[in-house]
């Protein structure tokens, strides 16, 4: 297949794993590239995401590969066929890649887990708060670049609000719920609309207090992806060079285990629906 004209976390993702696969064996690429009748640069073009590969050509090196787990096979087959042309495209050359790529992933995730230690996370922000998070960042935003900003922030709220929508468990410390990036105004309505969000038997918020003892967790933000099979799971973290998505199965099983160990730090949905309510009553 030719070249593909953009670079998507997801394309990127089934690379990856094809290469993984190749690599558990000791082949080496241009050994895998005769296997299709291509050569070593086609191969590393299919490894990178930057060309397709049909589903057909990846059961193939599957089997050449010795792969025996049939649902990986099959979600990689499904990765390849997928021609999914969805909304955050309209952003493309508008907003940075990564922010098409994350709405792509969640729109693909099995079920989303989130860590917020500083803001609302983004899935339930409003508009009047997104626009004030966003408004922050220096170099400061012209509206040209500040209003698609927020509307691909409102548009991800899909996956948690559509008509098959998926599971999410965040757990959100109360600074962040506190912080005012705005008004008060701003800051109440946005409780509200974490209360209103949370009633639905899909999505579940835990609240970690400040008097919580014991919680060295203020670096844990993160949010956590999960995929058709664990294998392809994905972790995000935002840090001091930009947001990294994470495949590696090291750091995938640590991120597990960092979402358990803090959500052992918080209190129980109900305790924090009640917490949420009260606090909109002191805002």
């Amino acid at each position: 297949m030719p070249p593909k004209r953009h670079l998507t976390a997801r394309r990127v993702r089934l690379g990856a794993e094809l290469r993984k696969l190749r690599e558990a064996t000791g082949m080496k690429a241009r050994e895998a590239a005769a296997l299709l009748g291509a050569d070593a640069v086609q191969m590393s073009q299919i490894e990178s995401g930057v060309a397709g590969v049909s589903a057909e050509r990846v059961r193939r090196l599957a089997a050449h590969y010795a792969c025996t787990d049939e649902a990986l096979i099959e979600a990689l087959m499904a990765m390849a066929s997928d021609r999914t042309r969805g909304w955050w495209e309209e952003y493309r050359g508008v907003l940075p890649p990564v922010n098409l790529d994350l709405a792509e992933t969640e729109h693909h995730a099995t079920f989303l887990r989130e860590i917020a230690i500083t803001y609302v996370p983004g899935l339930f922000q409003t508009p009047d708060y997104a626009r004030a998070v966003f408004s922050y960042m220096r170099p400061e935003l012209p509206d040209s670049e500040l209003t698609p900003r927020v509307e691909h922030r409102m548009s991800r709220r899909a996956v948690i609000e559509g008509d098959n929508p998926t599971s999410y468990e965040a757990i959100v410390h109360e600074f962040a719920l506190r912080i005012r990036v705005a008004d008060r105004h701003v800051s109440r309505a946005q409780l509200r609309r974490i209360l209103e969000q949370i009633e639905h038997e899909h999505i579940t918020m835990r609240v970690i207090t400040t008097d919580q003892d014991y919680f060295g967790g203020a670096g844990a933000s993160m949010m956590y992806l999960g995929g058709p099979v664990p294998r392809l799971d994905t972790g995000l973290r935002e840090g001091a060079t930009g947001t990294a998505f994470i495949d590696a199965d090291p750091q995938l099983a640590t991120l597990r285990t960092l979402f358990h160990k803090v959500e052992g730090a918080t209190l129980d949905p109900t305790a924090s629906r009640d917490f949420i309510h009260r606090l909109s009553k002191e805002t």
